[in-house]
């Protein structure tokens, strides 16, 4: 019986990756010192596995910026607007080439948009979304794949397995591009000689034995078109690689309907997720094939919750009793990038909470564990039993008064005094703001000297006031910048704040956190995500004191900056002893609460943001209805404590929303501000088709990018916009908070924001007035 690890983390157990690419990127370190970086890291996990016992070790799993974009770079899937990087200085290579297509270029002249980034599933990874035309080619491209591969062998002295999107995913992860209409499933018979040749390579070359294919979309709702695509694909692998041992795995979700075409599929092995969809084994073990052999996804991928050994061994036991040792593997469910890397890291956590908890490095021994049980070796069963109990009777856990507002929630607490017509009028009228008003979405850039701050403040350096008054000065220098480049509702730049989501864990009952439980969001972007342990209150005022202070030192309007309650369920690692909407419930009453305050305290524009909602949908249809009605309530009852003229808004990025464009609408903000500069306003398309009847926003700068927008951009973008929703009702705004950003940039482009919208205001009036 196999061990067999899907993929690790890849930052390092510090964020070394993280820091050698920024500093790569600023030029401070060398294209070679980038490198060594990487090495050192992949080294380490490489290690790290094989002392763990895992049996089959990753390889090609570690990135620079995201494995679907790797993934692009090697099958030659280039957009044609990044040929002239290569050419720009003599010394771009093709890791410049990569991060152009991430991050955007613009040197020497040249202006470069960055390819659309969008969420991985229903995660907070972000990838860079592949961009096909109809006469798409492909070839082989880099060869990084292939030096990864001998690395990981040198390293541990074992056969590493390569990690390869699957053929049929990778076209359904990109967008059609181009004015000529096409389905990019059609390409599958042109992609799939690449990958043979590729796989080929690895088997005849590299003396490869089992290679991974990854194949998500295998537990989404399929065509039948689709479905004919994957039996093509794995029928021309496997003829005419008939004697490379491949592994197809899934995760996120069960097979179901897809069941007997993925048990059909002409590969050596399928790997499913148990955590996510432990009841699809029986239909598994009940159609599988003779020769096919199964990886049993029982540890969790996504959650740092320790793994229930008994409930593990019972599937383990049940493929083994239908197949025999042999033909069984034991692994996480899917790769482990979406946990942090070591537990062993966290000294500061309570001793009883942490012995409830598994990172990604204690996964693997977990892996490790379940076989051994499996061979015999019952004691270990004993302290993971010992560990479980102890969780499900903690008084940690458990708040009899949470749980009792929980229960008498009403519909009423879900609903604004008056509809949206009567509220916008009433609004319109408080607020006097012109065609266009213009704001940004909450974050301004958290320097070096505003981190240090608060490293200082917590190693005891600063006193709690020391620390106030220079969060306050650089408060009110923000206010000051945004009143003289002519901002319309200003923000106070959450200066204070380290994270979005861990700011106000930080401050809720129910949560706890780690010093350096970090996990990848995209490119260099980590997270802390917090842990959400047990039931969830609000002891006191969380934004009020910053807020106020901001709004005392103008006479424009100060938004009230806070995060939705799904967002914050969403990106945290949520308990799994109760449901979801449980839980999202406990955090809509305590942001109802902070929501009210801030009204209370004089502030009349708030904002809201989820932009996680659309990624928390489950991955097949059929199960979006429930979730949308306790998602959109929980919103509702966050911010339905208001009167009619506090204005409520809402953020959302990064998704798509043509298909819940009605689930959207029903979250009843006044203003919604998305993410639509990379797709060129192509996300407000459901907007208009719906006929949306509220306030929005479409972010015109790519924040995400260091590219710096031309007015002239800007203004295209907002005309786009225009012409698709009411001019009335459209705000100007960059797609996201501002936080990663350096401010020269950040300021010319809300210079040029402004600028455009001006423009784009004046147009709209000297059409009003012919």
């Amino acid at each position: 019986m196999l061990t067999n690890n899907l993929g690790y983390p890849r930052m390092g157990s510090h964020r070394q990756l993280k820091k050698a690419c920024e500093q790569y990127w600023t030029g401070a370190i060398s294209r070679q010192e980038l490198f060594l970086a990487a090495k050192r890291i992949q080294e380490d996990n490489w290690t790290l596995q094989a002392a763990a016992g895992i049996d089959l070790i990753p390889c090609n799993d570690f990135s620079f910026y995201d494995q679907v974009l790797d993934m692009s770079l090697l099958l030659g899937v280039i957009p044609t607007r990044y040929a002239p990087v290569v050419t720009d200085v003599k010394d771009n290579t093709e890791i410049d080439l990569y991060f152009a297509m991430a991050r955007g270029y613009q040197r020497h002249g040249l202006d470069i948009t960055a390819m659309e980034m969008t969420k991985w599933f229903d995660t907070n990874y972000h990838y860079i979304v592949p961009e096909f035309t109809h006469d798409q080619s492909f070839k082989l491209f880099s060869n990084r794949l292939f030096s990864e591969f001998s690395g990981a062998k040198y390293v541990t002295g074992k056969t590493p397995k390569p990690v390869l999107i699957g053929p049929v995913s990778y076209l359904l992860l990109g967008k059609e591009k181009g004015s000529v209409p096409f389905d990019r499933i059609d390409l599958i018979k042109k992609l799939v000689p690449v990958y043979v040749e590729i796989l080929n390579k690895l088997k005849d070359d590299y003396r490869a034995d089992w290679i991974q294919l990854d194949e998500p979309f295998l537990a989404m709702d399929l065509t039948e078109k689709q479905q004919q695509a994957y039996k093509y694909a794995y029928a021309e692998i496997k003829k005419h690689c008939p004697h490379v041992k491949t592994l197809l795995t899934t995760y996120f979700e069960g097979l179901q309907e897809n069941t007997e075409l993925a048990v059909s599929l002409p590969v050596c092995a399928l790997h499913v997720d148990l955590v996510r969809a432990p009841r699809q084994l029986d239909d598994i073990l009940s159609s599988i094939p003779p020769k096919l052999s199964l990886s049993l996804g029982v540890v969790d991928g996504r959650n740092i919750w320790k793994n229930d050994y008994s409930q593990s061994l019972s599937l383990i036991r049940k493929a083994i009793d239908r197949l025999g040792a042999e033909r069984v593997m034991i692994a996480p469910s899917c790769s482990l990038l979406h946990t942090p890397f070591d537990l062993d890291l966290e000294t500061g956590l309570n001793p009883v909470i942490r012995n409830w908890m598994a990172f990604a490095k204690q996964k693997l021994q977990e892996v490790r564990e379940l076989a051994a049980i499996v061979n015999g070796n019952t004691s270990l069963l004993v302290a993971n039993q010992q560990a479980q109990e102890s969780r499900s009777t903690s008084a940690l856990i458990h708040k009899p008064a949470v749980k009792e507002r929980v229960a008498t929630i009403t519909a009423k607490d879900g609903e604004r005094n008056s509809p949206f017509a009567i509220r916008q009028q009433v609004q319109r009228q408080l607020f006097q703001l012109p065609l266009f008003p213009t704001t940004t979405i909450g974050s301004f850039p958290q320097t070096d000297d505003i981190r240090q701050l608060r490293a200082r403040l917590k190693k005891g350096e600063l006193t709690q006031a020391e620390y106030d008054t220079a969060i306050e000065q650089a408060t009110l220098e923000a206010i000051r910048w945004q009143e003289e480049t002519g901002l319309d509702v200003l923000v106070h730049g959450e200066f204070e704040r380290n994270d979005m989501v861990e700011y106000f864990g930080e401050q809720l009952d129910g949560f706890v956190f780690t010093k350096n439980g970090w996990v990848q969001s995209y490119g260099s972007r980590c997270v802390k995500p917090p842990i959400i342990v047990g039931d969830v209150s609000r002891p006191a005022d969380m934004t009020v004191r910053w807020s106020s202070f901001a709004q005392a030192q103008t006479t424009r309007f100060m938004k009230g900056m806070l995060t939705g309650p799904v967002t914050i369920l969403q990106w945290s690692f949520v308990r799994n002893d109760q449901p979801r909407s449980v839980t999202t419930n406990q955090i809509a009453l305590a942001i109802r609460d902070e929501v009210v305050a801030l009204e209370k305290a004089g502030i009349s524009i708030i904002q809201v943001d989820e932009p996680a909602i659309r990624e928390g949908l489950p991955l097949r249809k059929k199960d979006w209805g429930a979730y949308l009605q306790w998602a959109v309530r929980a919103f509702r009852i966050s911010v339905s404590g208001v009167k009619d003229e506090t204005q409520i808004h809402t953020h959302m990025c990064y998704s798509e929303f043509n298909d819940i464009i009605e689930h959207i609408a029903a979250m009843d903000a006044d203003v919604i501000t998305i993410e639509t500069s990379r797709s060129q306003m192509e996300l407000l398309e459901a907007f208009a088709h719906f006929k949306y009847p509220n306030e929005i926003g479409p972010g015109v700068y790519d924040i995400h990018s260091p590219r710096v927008p031309s007015v002239a951009e800007m203004v295209s973008l907002l005309e786009k916009a225009a012409t698709l929703l009411p001019a009335r009702n459209v705000w100007v705004n960059p797609d996201c908070g501002l936080k990663t950003r350096k401010w020269p940039e950040t300021k010319t482009a809300l210079e040029n924001m402004v600028k455009a919208a001006a423009i784009a205001r004046a147009e709209v009036e000297k059409k009003i007035v012919a």
